[in-house]
């Protein structure tokens, strides 16, 4: 083997699929807000990796991926018409476990899981709204990661 070749381990070839970075959404309710996420990220091995306590929690793998933030000029909250949040699912079970998930911390159902291709093809996807209003789409495209 030349000194120019290595090897990889495990750890270096893993691709992490994450959420987009980064999102954030508005919040009124700080406390409520980030235990509603805490919950709801914890389904996808995601946790805060940063707090700014009074303004904002952020969540993701190893960096910043999704934020809820209250608003930096002061006004409150709103929900952007047309606005939504995208999350990656590693499988349709996983996109079924987050959409009940959210629905059980008190989120609204958008679309329940399901096929949204042609003739039931790809994407699998699943649309809530978190208890302020905030839309998401969880999703599985492509086969299961094994």
């Amino acid at each position: 083997m030349n000194d120019t070749a290595k090897t990889k381990t495990a750890a270096e070839t893993e691709t992490i699929r994450g959420l987009p970075s980064h999102s954030t959404v508005g919040t009124n309710d700080l406390e409520t807000a980030s235990s509603f996420y805490d919950k709801l990220l914890s389904v996808f091995g995601i946790g805060r990796v940063l707090v700014q306590p009074g303004r904002a929690v952020y969540y993701g793998h190893r960096t910043l991926e999704f934020g809820v933030i209250k608003p930096f000029d002061g006004q409150p909250a709103t929900v952007g018409n047309g606005g939504m949040v995208a999350f990656e699912a590693r499988s349709r079970a996983q996109v079924e476990e987050v959409h009940a998930a959210a629905l059980a911390l008190g989120g609204q159902d958008e679309g329940a899981p399901g096929p949204r291709g042609e003739n039931g093809a790809d994407p699998y996807c699943a649309y809530f709204r978190d208890p302020e209003g905030n839309k998401f789409l969880v999703y599985r495209a492509g086969p299961d990661e094994v």
